[in-house]
């Protein structure tokens, strides 16, 4: 995991190489990386969906509590994720799923804001990491500012377990600072073999300190060590280090540092041999807890192949020859192919028809799957992401995921009114892959509206649309994904809904109060205050359903509103006319005439924009940020750039990095990241509702 560019792919590719998966390296910049297997990866140079791979690795010792498979090694599941803040969905379910995390930092660049992302999302599931320090071999690397902003930008506690022999077009190795030993890894075989050497005389003060700080943070972490430490330092052992640290990666005291550069082949061998010492195999993590789905009753789950078996899916993918793949994360039992598991969401069996292996984007046959194992089933009929599949007999619910909330749209048809249907047929495959792509239709203009994360996950849809799908689409300009927001209270509305048409009418009468919400949660907060029956129990669920549907509309431009609360406190039925139809529609209609009275706000997304250019050109820059309603958040300098740091509503940022380049003549770069939602001022909000009116009579 980590920012854009950082060298995960490379890195992941270096892995599968040494490790005797692949037989040749293939380069990100040629197309030819085995997990960027997406033509549209290929072409730009980037991942856009997270690939699954399983490779055994030989680790030279036996450390802690692993037990080696003697005949390959230690297998390791890796699933390299895109860097793109567009395709964070893709990091947040691999967390979702995984024991244990490789962070990248540029040794240049140091911590990125999209570094910062996906530590938060790796602290929410609690996933132990080591990092690798990339690109030791660019023009200002610099090991020990990557160990400092690690500690000063993500506030982790950084352990350099080796540091670097030379930086910069010097770089040769690393000294390993538990054996005390000097690597360098011969260049004529792609860093295949290394040489052991003696630590060079230059580096032996800067060793020695490191050395003590390793010995300090680990003797921290283990009371043993710790009287060790104070009477002789000298006295810990190689196995004591080697078990203390893996004993603080996995309560995650500190965070292992490790270097090196992926593209000139150095580092990577102790990179994963540092996984396997110090990331937890399944058997370390505690067992999980999930819900009975009747009793709701906590359900232990040990990570071993007795108990039932509970698997996780976390990715749905199409495959054109056999149909949806699932991707599925088994946490306890043994499955094998042709059985049947239980999906606790639609409370339906499944027959597993075929169990893959997943390479990347080929799939190797497998006979059966067990706990600790990532696979891909083949079969599913109504499969989601988040899904929890268990045997029929020992149900169970895990948690699943979050996902955030699309920010911008495009509205989109098809070229030939006769690709409709074929169009809705993407779209819905899409969808079930991606969760965090919505479409709906627009009733008043009769559009699709497409909404995603950014411009580049949307322009990567339409190119799936057309080369995946063979439907050519139109689209039109890209729009911000508003909110609306209530701020004031409606104070007392009374809604009476009464029609008569011969025979049985419809009638219903409350009286409720509409607010915004003050504990900061998102959605409808709905307080029942109804006593001694005046409207009968069977019809409140009606009602609030009626308010939280209307939601999706507000009242201002029909943009959804984020959240409010309703209090209900009287009204009154009808013996025969009052249904629970009538009380929905009468909280659908009181909901329009009820938010008009709560000075409704339109809200817009902010992003973070954080702009790496050269001093000469930041002027010019802050002045463009200025002029898109940008708020300044500081600067720092590194090496020669300016890291401006601001806050820019999306709507002023469609086509930003192509005028970037223009302004600086191609040598500024810029990452977006979004930060929240926050008020339209009221000029602005004016326009926009007066233009969607326009668009919409």
């Amino acid at each position: 995991m980590a920012h854009i560019d950082a060298g995960k792919t490379t890195c992941t590719e270096r892995v599968l190489y040494y490790t005797g998966l692949t037989h040749k390296i293939g380069e990100v910049h040629d197309g030819a990386a085995t997990t960027d297997w997406m033509e549209q990866e290929q072409e730009r140079g980037i991942t856009i969906t997270s690939a699954a791979v399983t490779t055994f690795w030989n680790y030279p010792t036996e450390q802690g509590e692993l037990i080696p498979n003697t005949t390959n090694g230690y297998q390791i599941n890796i699933i390299d994720t895109p860097g793109h803040v567009d395709f964070t969905v893709e990091v947040e379910r691999s967390l979702r799923v995984l024991d244990g995390a490789v962070a990248l930092l540029c040794a240049v660049a140091g911590v990125q804001p999209q570094t910062e992302t996906v530590w938060r999302q790796a602290d929410k599931y609690n996933v132990p990491r080591i990092v690798f320090v990339n690109k030791m071999d660019r023009a200002g690397a610099d090991f020990f500012k990557a160990v400092r902003e690690l500690k000063d930008k993500i506030s982790a506690k950084p352990l350099p377990i080796q540091i670097p022999i030379g930086a910069e077009d010097t770089f040769k190795g690393v000294v390993d600072l538990i054996r005390m030993q000097g690597i360098i890894w011969n260049e004529e075989d792609k860093g295949k073999t290394y040489q052991i050497v003696p630590i060079p005389a230059d580096l032996k003060e800067e060793v020695e300190e490191w050395r003590n700080n390793l010995l300090e943070t680990v003797a921290e972490a283990d009371d043993e060590l710790m009287e060790k430490f104070f009477s002789d330092p000298n006295t810990i052992t190689e196995e004591e280090i080697m078990r203390a640290i893996r004993k603080g990666t996995i309560d995650m005291k500190f965070f292992p540092m490790l270097c090196g550069s992926a593209f000139k082949n150095k580092g990577v061998q102790s990179m994963l041999d540092a996984a396997v010492a110090f990331l937890p195999s399944p058997l370390d993590m505690p067992p999980i807890v999930g819900k009975h789905p009747d009793t709701e009753q906590d359900v232990i789950r040990k990570p071993i192949n007795t108990e039932p078996f509970t698997a996780l899916a976390f990715k749905i993918m199409t495959d054109p020859f056999v149909g949806r793949l699932c991707f599925m994360r088994v946490y306890a039992g043994k499955l094998e192919k042709g059985s049947y598991i239980f999906n606790n969401r639609t409370k339906d069996k499944e027959r597993i028809s075929r169990l893959v292996q997943m390479h990347a984007n080929k799939q190797n046959p497998i006979e059966e799957v067990e706990a600790g194992d990532i696979c891909a089933g083949v079969g599913f009929k109504d499969i989601r992401t988040g899904d929890t599949l268990t045997d029929e007999k020992n149900p169970l619910i895990l948690e699943s995921m979050t996902f955030p909330e699309p920010v911008i749209g495009y509205a989109i048809e098809p070229k030939k009114t006769a690709d409709q249907d074929k169009m809705g047929f993407a779209i819905a495959k899409l969808l079930e892959e991606d969760p965090t792509l919505q479409a709906y239709t627009d009733q008043e203009t009769g559009q699709t509206i497409l909404r995603g994360m950014g411009e580049l996950h949307l322009e990567i849809i339409i190119d799936r649309l057309k080369r995946e799908f063979k439907v050519e689409i139109n689209q039109g300009p890209p729009q911000v994904a508003y909110k609306e927001h209530f701020t004031a209270s409606s104070g007392e509305h009374r809604e009476v809904y009464k029609k008569q048409t011969g025979g049985r009418g419809k009638f219903a009468d409350i009286v409720y109060e509409m607010m915004p919400r003050t504990d900061g949660l998102e959605g409808l907060e709905f307080v029942n205050q109804i006593v001694g029956g005046i409207i009968p129990r069977e019809f409140i669920p009606a009602i609030e359903k009626g308010f939280k549907d209307s939601m999706k509309n507000g009242v201002l431009a029909g943009f959804p509103v984020d959240s409010m609360k309703i209090r209900l406190y009287h009204g009154s039925f009808h013996d025969v006319d009052s249904d629970s139809l009538s009380f929905e529609l009468a909280a659908r209609i009181g909901y329009k005439e009820a938010g008009r009275k709560c000075s409704p706000k339109l809200l817009e997304p902010i992003m973070n924009v954080e702009v790496v250019t050269p001093d000469e050109f930041t002027g010019p820059v802050t002045g463009d940020l200025n002029r898109r309603r940008g708020v300044m958040q500081g600067m720092d300098s590194k090496g020669g750039a300016q890291i401006v740091k601001c806050q820019v509503p999306l709507s002023e940022l469609f086509g930003y990095v192509t005028d970037l380049r223009t302004i600086t003549s191609g040598r500024a770069s810029a990452s977006l990241t979004f930060s929240h939602y926050a008020e339209v001022p009221r000029n602005l909000a004016e326009e926009i509702v007066a233009k969607v009116k326009g668009a919409k009579n």
